[in-house]
């Protein structure tokens, strides 16, 4: 199939958006019924017909680099009608390696594109003024293999108290429960930072669980990475576990939560207030999300920790005192896997790509966040934190017949982009003029053609 765009309006007439263009040459639809958009905000598919996209980031042409797991990276340009009518105009294949599982990353001050396979980070010098590549891939990490969670996060630091080129790497946990993870040098269930700068060239490629240093372990599997732009406080969410259960009842629809975790700004490592370095529980202690009938609850509330079995020597006040808790703590089995923040820091975005072990779905959408002072404005035990902006009405046909949020980007002009993994999409949301009132406007999946 081939890529190409579309354009679907709110069917509330109280609720188009100014941002539309009087005219939208092409128009597209899912072949499933379109994800609801919140009031205030507007959103259209854009590009069809890629292999299972995963992480986006625009080059500094403004060209849409996507990351297509088992196939490589894909360039996308478009003809911007203005809003969100965004039509492809080019789609070049940028790197060819089936190897490619989630993460990419650009090193503008080098003109240097990174993305990961399962085991290593590649990089190749990128000219952003042709779309393409040169030379030979340089391996920079390596010695990242697991049985389980293939996906390797990349994010670059924007501190200006860090004083070179800082590679952040996220790589999940070998399986479900990973005792090993609890020991560091493990290298599994954390994130960790290297130097990238030429002047650390002669070190490539760096193993994973012997080099660099660690920003956070104890994270099952944080496959998404962000810093906040007012403080560059590193936050990351973490997919959490599954089938637990607490003194022997099955407590694993609900629990444990999936995580928010706050790691502080990667130059604050000598700060009292930094996380940078710290342990946050995995494979010992989880964060409670539902404490219904949750066996033994004593006084834990909503993001507390707590242990499976607990023992005189293992129970939930060592989680207290031990390990680092989640800032905010999300519904069981929504699997976060990209978090984004505004420019300004009010928001983070998060895509949850959605559930498969409880009894109903659960997930499926992306979700704003609110934030002020570089942390969230809900405090830590809140149960409506997320305010929901583009998702599924009927989640009873996912994942064969919904969208599937992984990544997301946002332009110059604030708009915000998102890949869908299973339908082989990318949509484009953008804030409207209208806010408030009303009920939430679905996509049409009516084909239309503009007067």
């Amino acid at each position: 199939m081939p890529i190409s765009a579309v354009i679907s309006v709110s069917s509330s007439a109280s609720l188009v958006p100014s941002t539309l263009p009087s005219v939208c040459p092409t128009i597209l639809t899912p072949s499933y019924n379109a994800p609801v958009v919140a009031p205030g905000w507007t959103a259209q598919l854009i590009a069809q017909g890629l292999t299972t996209p995963r992480s986006l980031r625009f080059d500094d042409a403004g060209a849409l680099l996507v990351v297509q797991q088992g196939k490589g990276i894909q360039r996308l340009t478009f003809d911007d009608y203005g809003g969100t009518c965004l039509v492809v105009k080019t789609s070049t294949s940028v790197v060819a390696n089936t190897g490619l599982t989630h993460g990419i990353e650009l090193l503008s001050e080098t003109n240097t594109l990174y993305a990961s396979t399962a085991n290593d980070v590649f990089a190749w010098a990128y000219d952003d003024s042709t779309g393409t590549v040169s030379g030979s891939p340089q391996n920079i990490v390596t010695g990242m293999t697991n049985a389980d969670h293939v996906s390797r996060t990349l994010l670059f630091s924007k501190d200006p108290g860090v004083g070179s080129a800082q590679l952040l790497v996220s790589r999940g946990s070998n399986a479900n429960y990973d005792a090993a993870t609890s020991d560091v040098s493990s290298g599994r269930s954390q994130i960790r930072h290297f130097d990238v700068s030429s002047n650390a060239a002669s070190q490539f490629p760096y193993n994973f669980a012997s080099s660099g240093s660690v920003v956070g372990w104890g994270l099952r599997n944080s496959a998404g990475l962000a810093e906040e732009p007012t403080t560059h406080a590193l936050y990351s969410v973490e997919n959490s576990l599954d089938d637990i259960t607490r003194e022997g009842t099955d407590v694993h629809a609900n629990n444990p939560g999936e995580e928010l975790n706050y790691h502080g700004p990667l130059s604050s490592v000598s700060s009292p207030q930094t996380r940078i370095g710290g342990n946050f529980g995995y494979p010992t202690c989880f964060a409670l999300w539902d404490t219904t009938d949750f066996p033994d609850l004593g006084s834990l509330a909503v993001g507390d920790q707590f242990v499976t079995n607990p023992t005189s020597t293992l129970d939930d006040s060592y989680c207290a005192s031990t390990y680092y808790p989640p800032r905010l703590t999300f519904q069981a089995h929504m699997a976060p896997l990209d978090i984004l923040f505004e420019p300004d820091g009010s928001a983070a975005y998060v895509s949850f790509h959605g559930s498969w072990d409880r009894p109903t779905n659960i997930g499926y959408k992306v979700s704003q966040i609110a934030f002020s002072g570089g942390e969230p404005v809900e405090p830590s035990d809140s149960t409506t934190a997320t305010q929901d902006i583009f998702y599924n009405a009927d989640l009873s046909v996912c994942p064969g017949q919904c969208f599937r949020p992984v990544g997301l980007a946002m332009d110059t002009k604030g708009r915000l982009f998102v890949s869908s993994d299973t339908t082989g999409e990318i949509y484009v949301l953008q804030k409207t003029t209208t806010t408030g009132g009303g009920n939430p406007c679905r996509l049409q999946k009516k084909r239309r053609r503009a007067a």
